[in-house]
Protein backbone atom coordinates (compact mmCIF):
# COMPACT_ATOMS: atom_id res chain seq x y z
CA UNK A 1 0.00 0.00 0.00
CA UNK A 2 1.29 3.42 -0.52
CA UNK A 3 0.71 6.41 2.16
CA UNK A 4 0.32 10.01 1.42
CA UNK A 5 4.16 10.76 0.63
CA UNK A 6 4.56 8.14 -0.79
CA UNK A 7 5.34 5.59 1.68
CA UNK A 8 5.10 2.35 1.05
CA UNK A 9 3.77 -0.28 3.42
CA UNK A 10 2.23 -3.76 3.57
CA UNK A 11 -1.44 -3.34 4.63
CA UNK A 12 -2.40 -6.61 6.24
CA UNK A 13 -6.21 -7.12 5.02
CA UNK A 14 -7.46 -10.77 6.09
CA UNK A 15 -8.44 -11.90 9.67
CA UNK A 16 -6.50 -14.64 10.33
CA UNK A 17 -3.28 -13.17 9.04
CA UNK A 18 -4.16 -9.72 10.99
CA UNK A 19 -4.68 -11.90 14.11
CA UNK A 20 -1.22 -13.76 14.22
CA UNK A 21 0.87 -10.92 13.25
CA UNK A 22 -0.50 -8.38 15.97
CA UNK A 23 0.61 -10.98 18.71
CA UNK A 24 3.61 -11.85 16.46
CA UNK A 25 6.87 -10.89 18.66
CA UNK A 26 8.82 -10.25 15.68
CA UNK A 27 6.52 -7.39 15.17
CA UNK A 28 7.40 -4.36 17.02
CA UNK A 29 6.00 -0.81 17.21
CA UNK A 30 9.19 1.29 18.00
CA UNK A 31 9.92 3.46 14.86
CA UNK A 32 13.48 2.49 15.10
CA UNK A 33 13.21 -0.62 13.80
CA UNK A 34 11.63 0.71 10.53
CA UNK A 35 14.31 1.53 8.11
CA UNK A 36 12.24 4.52 6.12
CA UNK A 37 12.27 6.16 9.64
CA UNK A 38 16.02 5.77 10.64
CA UNK A 39 17.11 6.38 7.13
CA UNK A 40 15.49 9.66 6.51
CA UNK A 41 12.83 8.50 3.78
CA UNK A 42 9.99 10.11 5.11
CA UNK A 43 8.68 13.24 3.59
CA UNK A 44 8.91 17.13 5.67
CA UNK A 45 5.69 17.22 7.32
CA UNK A 46 4.15 13.64 6.90
CA UNK A 47 0.75 13.82 8.00
CA UNK A 48 0.82 10.33 9.89
CA UNK A 49 4.44 11.51 11.81
CA UNK A 50 2.49 11.66 14.97
CA UNK A 51 1.67 8.10 15.05
CA UNK A 52 4.92 7.03 14.68
CA UNK A 53 6.67 9.12 16.65
CA UNK A 54 3.98 10.21 19.93
CA UNK A 55 5.82 9.14 22.85
CA UNK A 56 3.63 6.52 25.09
CA UNK A 57 2.44 3.13 24.50
CA UNK A 58 1.39 3.00 21.50
CA UNK A 59 4.75 2.99 19.91
CA UNK A 60 6.77 1.17 22.88
CA UNK A 61 7.36 -2.26 23.36
CA UNK A 62 8.01 -4.77 25.54
CA UNK A 63 8.86 -3.83 28.86
CA UNK A 64 8.58 -0.26 28.43
CA UNK A 65 5.01 -0.76 27.12
CA UNK A 66 3.78 -2.66 29.70
CA UNK A 67 4.93 -0.21 32.01
CA UNK A 68 2.92 2.79 30.46
CA UNK A 69 -0.25 0.24 30.16
CA UNK A 70 0.18 -0.14 34.08
CA UNK A 71 -0.60 3.49 34.14
CA UNK A 72 -3.86 4.25 33.08
CA UNK A 73 -4.99 0.61 33.33
CA UNK A 74 -7.16 1.18 36.57
CA UNK A 75 -8.73 3.92 34.77
CA UNK A 76 -11.06 1.33 32.76
CA UNK A 77 -11.24 -1.62 35.41
CA UNK A 78 -14.99 -3.02 34.76
CA UNK A 79 -15.69 -1.68 38.40
CA UNK A 80 -14.45 1.84 37.52
CA UNK A 81 -16.64 1.83 33.76
CA UNK A 82 -18.97 0.58 36.37
CA UNK A 83 -19.17 3.56 38.05
CA UNK A 84 -18.87 5.89 35.53
CA UNK A 85 -21.96 4.52 33.54
CA UNK A 86 -24.94 6.55 35.80
CA UNK A 87 -22.83 9.89 34.68
CA UNK A 88 -22.89 8.54 31.15
CA UNK A 89 -26.64 7.78 31.62
CA UNK A 90 -27.98 11.24 32.61
CA UNK A 91 -25.46 13.17 29.87
CA UNK A 92 -27.03 10.90 27.36
CA UNK A 93 -30.62 12.03 28.41
CA UNK A 94 -29.56 15.61 28.61
CA UNK A 95 -27.90 15.49 24.85
CA UNK A 96 -30.93 14.04 23.63
CA UNK A 97 -33.01 16.71 25.40
CA UNK A 98 -31.17 18.95 23.63
CA UNK A 99 -32.07 17.13 20.20
CA UNK A 100 -35.60 17.33 21.17
CA UNK A 101 -35.68 21.49 20.95
CA UNK A 102 -33.54 21.12 17.51
CA UNK A 103 -36.18 21.62 14.23
CA UNK A 104 -36.23 19.27 11.33
CA UNK A 105 -33.49 17.15 10.76
CA UNK A 106 -30.04 17.08 12.22
CA UNK A 107 -26.95 16.36 12.36
CA UNK A 108 -26.42 13.30 14.69
CA UNK A 109 -23.12 12.94 14.14
CA UNK A 110 -22.75 16.79 15.61
CA UNK A 111 -25.41 16.82 18.52
CA UNK A 112 -25.18 13.26 19.66
CA UNK A 113 -22.29 10.98 18.60
CA UNK A 114 -19.34 13.34 19.32
CA UNK A 115 -19.86 15.30 22.82
CA UNK A 116 -21.06 12.20 24.65
CA UNK A 117 -17.76 10.52 24.10
CA UNK A 118 -16.11 14.06 24.20
CA UNK A 119 -17.12 14.70 27.63
CA UNK A 120 -16.89 11.57 28.85
CA UNK A 121 -13.28 11.03 27.88
CA UNK A 122 -13.02 14.76 29.37
CA UNK A 123 -13.89 14.30 32.69
CA UNK A 124 -12.04 11.70 32.88
CA UNK A 125 -9.27 13.53 32.15
CA UNK A 126 -9.40 16.74 33.57
CA UNK A 127 -9.88 18.53 30.33
CA UNK A 128 -11.42 22.15 30.32
CA UNK A 129 -14.94 21.82 28.83
CA UNK A 130 -13.99 25.33 26.85
CA UNK A 131 -10.91 23.54 25.56
CA UNK A 132 -12.71 20.41 24.12
CA UNK A 133 -13.89 21.69 21.24
CA UNK A 134 -10.78 22.58 20.10
CA UNK A 135 -8.81 19.48 20.74
CA UNK A 136 -11.24 17.74 19.20
CA UNK A 137 -10.86 20.02 16.06
CA UNK A 138 -7.03 19.43 16.11
CA UNK A 139 -7.55 15.66 16.75
CA UNK A 140 -9.81 15.21 13.33
CA UNK A 141 -7.05 16.94 11.70
CA UNK A 142 -3.88 14.50 13.17
CA UNK A 143 -6.31 11.37 12.01
CA UNK A 144 -6.71 13.18 7.93
CA UNK A 145 -5.08 11.56 5.28
CA UNK A 146 -5.72 14.55 3.35
CA UNK A 147 -3.90 17.34 5.83
CA UNK A 148 -1.58 19.67 4.09
CA UNK A 149 2.10 19.20 6.07
CA UNK A 150 1.83 22.64 7.23
CA UNK A 151 -1.49 21.79 8.94
CA UNK A 152 -1.20 18.24 9.91
CA UNK A 153 2.60 19.60 12.06
CA UNK A 154 -0.04 22.77 13.23
CA UNK A 155 -2.36 20.41 14.71
CA UNK A 156 0.44 17.63 16.23
CA UNK A 157 2.19 21.24 17.78
CA UNK A 158 -0.99 22.49 19.08
CA UNK A 159 -2.47 19.53 20.59
CA UNK A 160 0.91 18.81 22.41
CA UNK A 161 0.90 22.69 22.97
CA UNK A 162 -3.11 21.81 24.72
CA UNK A 163 -2.23 19.16 26.47
CA UNK A 164 1.16 20.95 28.12
CA UNK A 165 -1.21 23.20 29.48
CA UNK A 166 -3.55 21.05 30.88
CA UNK A 167 -0.44 19.53 32.65
CA UNK A 168 0.55 22.85 34.12
CA UNK A 169 -2.88 23.34 35.45
CA UNK A 170 -3.46 19.93 37.05
CA UNK A 171 0.03 20.33 38.22
CA UNK A 172 -1.06 23.69 40.29
CA UNK A 173 -4.82 22.66 40.98
CA UNK A 174 -4.64 18.94 41.31
CA UNK A 175 -8.04 16.99 40.51
CA UNK A 176 -9.63 13.77 40.47
CA UNK A 177 -9.04 12.77 36.97
CA UNK A 178 -6.61 10.86 35.00
CA UNK A 179 -4.27 13.78 34.40
CA UNK A 180 -3.33 14.24 38.11
CA UNK A 181 -3.11 10.56 38.82
CA UNK A 182 -0.59 10.59 35.89
CA UNK A 183 1.60 13.75 37.15
CA UNK A 184 1.95 11.75 40.43
CA UNK A 185 3.30 8.83 38.83
CA UNK A 186 5.70 11.07 37.21
CA UNK A 187 6.69 13.27 40.00
CA UNK A 188 6.66 10.57 42.79
CA UNK A 189 9.31 8.15 41.24
CA UNK A 190 9.72 9.21 37.38
CA UNK A 191 8.33 6.29 35.98
CA UNK A 192 6.92 8.63 33.31
CA UNK A 193 8.82 11.38 31.29
CA UNK A 194 6.88 14.46 30.56
CA UNK A 195 6.90 13.60 26.84
CA UNK A 196 5.27 10.05 27.62
CA UNK A 197 3.21 12.18 29.98
CA UNK A 198 1.88 14.48 27.47
CA UNK A 199 1.99 11.52 24.88
CA UNK A 200 0.00 9.24 26.51
CA UNK A 201 -2.96 12.05 27.04
CA UNK A 202 -2.59 12.50 23.64
CA UNK A 203 -3.90 8.71 23.07
CA UNK A 204 -5.85 8.60 25.50
CA UNK A 205 -7.75 11.99 24.22
CA UNK A 206 -7.89 10.77 20.16
CA UNK A 207 -8.59 7.02 20.98
CA UNK A 208 -11.16 7.61 23.84
CA UNK A 209 -13.85 9.91 21.68
CA UNK A 210 -12.44 9.34 17.87
CA UNK A 211 -13.25 5.77 18.09
CA UNK A 212 -16.82 5.96 20.08
CA UNK A 213 -17.47 8.93 18.18
CA UNK A 214 -17.29 6.75 14.93
CA UNK A 215 -18.63 4.04 16.74
CA UNK A 216 -22.50 5.29 17.21
CA UNK A 217 -22.40 7.11 14.27
CA UNK A 218 -21.69 3.69 11.90
CA UNK A 219 -24.00 1.81 14.12
CA UNK A 220 -27.19 4.00 13.57
CA UNK A 221 -26.13 4.10 10.03
CA UNK A 222 -26.35 0.76 9.61
CA UNK A 223 -29.79 0.18 11.79
CA UNK A 224 -31.51 2.81 10.10
CA UNK A 225 -30.69 1.54 6.42
CA UNK A 226 -31.21 -2.38 7.90
CA UNK A 227 -34.93 -1.87 9.23
CA UNK A 228 -35.48 -5.65 10.17
CA UNK A 229 -32.27 -5.42 12.48
CA UNK A 230 -33.84 -2.52 14.08
CA UNK A 231 -37.06 -3.95 14.76
CA UNK A 232 -35.40 -7.08 15.60
CA UNK A 233 -33.16 -5.29 18.57
CA UNK A 234 -36.35 -3.14 19.99
CA UNK A 235 -38.83 -5.88 20.32
CA UNK A 236 -36.24 -7.20 22.49
CA UNK A 237 -34.57 -10.46 20.05
CA UNK A 238 -31.21 -8.99 20.18
CA UNK A 239 -29.13 -7.19 22.85
CA UNK A 240 -27.83 -3.77 21.74
CA UNK A 241 -24.45 -4.77 22.59
CA UNK A 242 -24.85 -7.45 19.91
CA UNK A 243 -25.36 -4.18 17.70
CA UNK A 244 -21.90 -3.11 19.15
CA UNK A 245 -20.12 -5.97 17.78
CA UNK A 246 -21.42 -6.10 14.71
CA UNK A 247 -20.91 -2.33 13.76
CA UNK A 248 -17.44 -2.74 14.85
CA UNK A 249 -16.70 -5.83 12.72
CA UNK A 250 -19.36 -4.57 9.50
CA UNK A 251 -17.72 -1.15 9.49
CA UNK A 252 -14.84 -0.08 11.75
CA UNK A 253 -14.30 2.72 13.52
CA UNK A 254 -10.86 2.70 12.77
CA UNK A 255 -9.97 1.73 9.25
CA UNK A 256 -6.79 1.15 9.31
CA UNK A 257 -3.96 1.72 11.96
CA UNK A 258 -0.78 2.76 11.70
CA UNK A 259 2.31 1.19 11.80
CA UNK A 260 4.41 -1.50 12.97
CA UNK A 261 7.42 -3.35 11.86
CA UNK A 262 9.24 -6.68 11.26
CA UNK A 263 12.39 -6.94 13.35
CA UNK A 264 13.29 -10.30 11.10
CA UNK A 265 11.89 -11.15 8.00
CA UNK A 266 8.86 -12.93 8.10
CA UNK A 267 7.27 -15.32 5.88
CA UNK A 268 3.42 -14.92 5.10
CA UNK A 269 2.06 -17.73 2.48
CA UNK A 270 3.93 -16.61 -0.87
CA UNK A 271 5.28 -13.29 0.55
CA UNK A 272 8.25 -12.42 2.87
CA UNK A 273 7.87 -9.17 4.63
CA UNK A 274 11.44 -8.02 5.12
CA UNK A 275 12.92 -7.34 8.23
CA UNK A 276 12.91 -2.90 8.95
CA UNK A 277 9.65 -2.74 6.80
CA UNK A 278 6.41 -1.07 8.24
CA UNK A 279 2.85 -3.15 8.30
CA UNK A 280 -0.58 -1.49 8.77
CA UNK A 281 -3.15 -3.15 10.24
CA UNK A 282 -6.45 -3.13 8.09
CA UNK A 283 -9.07 -3.76 10.76
CA UNK A 284 -12.19 -2.66 8.06
CA UNK A 285 -11.07 -4.82 5.24
CA UNK A 286 -10.53 -7.85 7.82
CA UNK A 287 -14.00 -7.06 9.15
CA UNK A 288 -15.05 -8.07 5.90
CA UNK A 289 -13.12 -10.67 5.13
CA UNK A 290 -15.23 -13.46 2.89
CA UNK A 291 -12.79 -16.28 4.09
CA UNK A 292 -13.78 -15.45 8.02
CA UNK A 293 -17.04 -14.66 7.96
CA UNK A 294 -19.81 -16.39 6.25
CA UNK A 295 -22.10 -13.65 4.16
CA UNK A 296 -19.50 -11.03 5.16
CA UNK A 297 -20.85 -7.72 3.48
CA UNK A 298 -24.38 -8.67 5.69
CA UNK A 299 -25.06 -6.41 8.78
CA UNK A 300 -26.31 -9.16 10.96
CA UNK A 301 -26.90 -8.37 14.80
CA UNK A 302 -27.53 -12.43 15.24
CA UNK A 303 -23.93 -13.29 13.56
CA UNK A 304 -22.45 -16.03 16.12
CA UNK A 305 -19.90 -16.30 16.78
CA UNK A 306 -18.83 -12.89 16.00
CA UNK A 307 -15.25 -12.39 16.65
CA UNK A 308 -13.67 -9.14 14.62
CA UNK A 309 -10.46 -7.57 15.62
CA UNK A 310 -11.77 -4.04 15.64
CA UNK A 311 -10.33 -3.21 18.86
CA UNK A 312 -7.48 -4.97 18.36
CA UNK A 313 -5.75 -8.05 19.50
CA UNK A 314 -2.25 -9.21 21.59
CA UNK A 315 -0.72 -6.49 23.93
CA UNK A 316 -1.70 -3.51 22.16
CA UNK A 317 -5.61 -5.05 22.86
CA UNK A 318 -7.51 -1.55 23.00
CA UNK A 319 -7.36 -0.57 26.96
CA UNK A 320 -10.81 1.39 26.65
CA UNK A 321 -12.19 -1.50 25.08
CA UNK A 322 -15.00 -1.64 27.81
CA UNK A 323 -15.85 1.81 28.03
CA UNK A 324 -16.17 2.19 24.67
CA UNK A 325 -18.61 -0.46 24.50
CA UNK A 326 -20.47 0.79 27.09
CA UNK A 327 -21.03 4.04 25.56
CA UNK A 328 -22.01 3.13 22.41
CA UNK A 329 -24.84 0.89 23.80
CA UNK A 330 -25.70 3.19 26.05
CA UNK A 331 -25.94 6.25 23.21
CA UNK A 332 -27.89 3.11 20.99
CA UNK A 333 -30.72 2.07 23.60
CA UNK A 334 -31.35 6.15 24.99
CA UNK A 335 -31.35 7.07 21.21
CA UNK A 336 -33.38 4.79 19.90
CA UNK A 337 -36.14 4.69 23.30
CA UNK A 338 -36.64 8.26 23.10
CA UNK A 339 -36.78 8.51 19.26
CA UNK A 340 -38.35 5.06 17.83
CA UNK A 341 -39.08 7.01 14.52
CA UNK A 342 -35.64 8.21 14.09
CA UNK A 343 -34.76 8.33 10.00
CA UNK A 344 -32.15 8.80 8.08
CA UNK A 345 -33.20 12.42 6.43
CA UNK A 346 -34.60 12.00 2.70
CA UNK A 347 -33.26 14.49 1.09
CA UNK A 348 -29.70 16.01 -0.05
CA UNK A 349 -26.70 13.82 -0.97
CA UNK A 350 -25.16 10.35 0.43
CA UNK A 351 -23.00 11.45 3.16
CA UNK A 352 -19.55 11.74 2.11
CA UNK A 353 -16.78 9.56 4.47
CA UNK A 354 -14.20 11.33 6.31
CA UNK A 355 -11.02 11.98 4.69
CA UNK A 356 -8.90 9.45 6.22
CA UNK A 357 -8.02 5.76 6.03
CA UNK A 358 -7.28 5.92 10.12
CA UNK A 359 -10.72 7.48 11.11
CA UNK A 360 -13.57 5.13 9.29
CA UNK A 361 -17.09 7.26 9.17
CA UNK A 362 -19.04 9.65 7.82
CA UNK A 363 -18.85 13.23 7.66
CA UNK A 364 -22.15 14.39 8.37
CA UNK A 365 -25.13 12.12 9.66
CA UNK A 366 -28.39 14.01 9.08
CA UNK A 367 -31.37 12.62 10.86
CA UNK A 368 -35.02 13.10 11.57
CA UNK A 369 -36.76 12.29 14.46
Amino acid sequence: MELPGGVVVWAITHHDTLQELLADPRVGKNPQLWTTFTEGGLPEGWPLLNFVTVPGMVTADGADHRRLRGLVTQAFTPRRIAELQPAIEARATALLDDVARLEGEFDLREHFAYPLPMQVIGELLGLPPKQQDELHELSDTLVSSSATPAAAVAAQKGLQALLASVVAAKREEPGDDLTTDLIAARESDDRLSEAELVGTLLLMLVAGHETTLNLITNAVRALLAHPDQLRLVLDGGAPWSAVVEETLRYDSPVGQFPLRYATEDIAVGDVVIRRGEALIASYAAAGRDAGHYEDADRFDITRQPNRHLSLGHGPHFCLGSGLARMEAETALRHLFTRFPGLALAADGPAPEPIGSFVSNSVRTLRVNV
